[in-house]
């Protein structure tokens, strides 16, 4: 079980050769693939390659929003920015589902290096 970020999806789409991208694609072959609910928004907003998007969309399930998940996200996103540390809130609510579900992300984005140093997220 893995989960991608917006970044890492879209570099599946346009044929990214980063190894990141080769491991998504590896996740997506053997269904392993789950994606965080905000991502799904993102992707269907930016309407990326749509009948690729929708065959991807379609094969990969949710990850669960658990009991009390926006609270820690809040938290979460606080403890961060009290550092000093970028934390938008789609990244973090991003972040705190793969947290949440133990699920390790891929991502081309550095933006999540701060979730992972200190906020538990495993990067895939």
């Amino acid at each position: 079980m893995i989960a991608a970020d917006t970044s890492a999806l879209i570099g599946l789409l346009k044929g990214d050769p980063d190894p990141r991208v080769r491991r998504l694609s590896e996740a997506v072959r053997a269904q392993a693939l789950w994606l965080p609910p905000p991502v799904v928004t993102e992707m269907i907003a930016g309407a990326y390659n749509r009948p690729q998007l929708s065959g991807l969309l379609d094969g990969a399930p949710l990850l669960p929003l658990i009991d009390g998940f926006w609270d820690r996200a809040g938290e979460t996103r606080r403890m961060l920015l009290a550092k000093g540390l970028k934390a938008q809130t789609l990244d973090t609510l991003i972040a705190q589902s793969c947290i949440d579900n133990a699920t390790p992300l891929i991502t081309l984005d550095s933006d999540f290096r701060h979730f992972a140093a200190h906020c538990g997220l495993e990067l895939g």
